[in-house]
């Protein structure tokens, strides 16, 4: 049987188009992907989500929102979506576990994921001292020794409002030239918080089971290598969107991130939609995650009754 819609990711978005659509009698269908609940779940404190004046934490705060989507009618479905066509309606949902949806409409919410160093140590220590997002944790290292990884303009920024709270933050770069822009390395050079550590490599995030303690890397000239404490690391290495699978059925940009219409969820093709990171390669946040997944909802709702056929 048809659905009427088909929601492929969960997260914020996900989970809040879950509850706008299911609010509004569509029966949605969720499909979990790899990390039900997206990288929040990783997370421990969040503090900057509305409505949590003492925080909540990342997990706790995503059952919720999923508990909140089922109690309105939203199914759920464990599973990954590995091929999607589009090329008529119903449009086919195929699943890795080889179940078959079709769907009068789609919401895209399956996220980017940030790329991870994938040295030892680096995974197990996510949420206890190793960070992705700035603007989510820098708050929790007031006063500590930090270090971020990469050399583009995210890293230059992430760097720059992590001085806000950090005693010290050094920048290491595995070359000896930034890819950032000039305007992000000058204002990340005048910043007198910020030190450098240029044509290294991370090798190993140390720990003492419960926090980072210290990353060691290698000189690459030299192919020494020491271990510089610090009681954080941010990896800014860029994200990649979660894409693939759509094998380039709808626009996107030049690295993935789909491009949606203005003022609009609404992407190339008509009947698919898109919230949350997957479209968003600037904020990355939550909340806007959260507030776009409620568009999407609404936009297929609107389109829905103008395709009642």
């Amino acid at each position: 049987m048809s659905e009427q819609v088909v929601i492929l990711g969960t997260g914020p978005a996900g989970y809040t188009a879950a509850v706008y659509a299911a609010r509004a009698n569509l029966n949605p269908i969720v499909v979990e992907g790899d990390e039900p609940g997206g990288q929040l779940m990783l997370t421990t404190e969040v503090e900057n989500f509305p409505g949590f004046p003492d925080g909540i934490l990342g997990p706790d705060l995503m059952d919720a929102m999923k508990k909140q989507a089922e109690r309105f009618g939203a199914k759920f479905v464990h599973g990954r979506a590995t091929a999607v066509d589009m090329a008529q309606r119903p449009f086919r949902v195929t699943l890795d576990n080889g179940t078959t949806y079709e769907s009068a409409a789609l919401i895209i919410s399956t996220g980017a994921s940030a790329k991870m160093l994938d040295i030892p140590g680096e995974a197990e220590m996510v949420g206890h001292g190793v960070s992705t997002c700035a603007t989510c944790d820098g708050f929790f290292f007031r006063n500590k020794r930090i270090i971020v990884v990469g050399g583009g303009d995210s890293a230059m920024e992430e760097a720059t409002f992590l001085t806000r709270y950090a005693s010290e933050v050094t920048i290491v770069h595995r070359r000896d030239t930034l890819r950032a822009s000039k305007v992000m390395q000058d204002r990340a050079h005048k910043n007198p918080k910020i030190k450098w550590l240029m044509n290294t490599s991370p090798v190993e995030v140390i720990n003492d089971n419960q926090r980072v303690t210290g990353l060691k890397v290698k000189h690459n000239d030299t192919g020494e290598t020491e271990v510089l404490s610090t009681e954080g690391l941010f990896v800014s290495i860029g994200h990649q969107p979660n894409t693939a699978f759509l094998e380039g059925q709808v626009e996107t940009n030049a690295v993935g991130y789909i491009i949606t219409k203005p003022d609009s969820t609404a992407t190339s093709v008509d009947g698919v939609f898109a919230c949350g990171d997957v479209a968003d390669p600037h904020y990355r946040q939550a909340i806007t995650a959260a507030g776009s997944g409620c568009k999407a909802a609404m936009d297929v709702e609107r389109w829905l009754e103008a395709h009642n056929d």
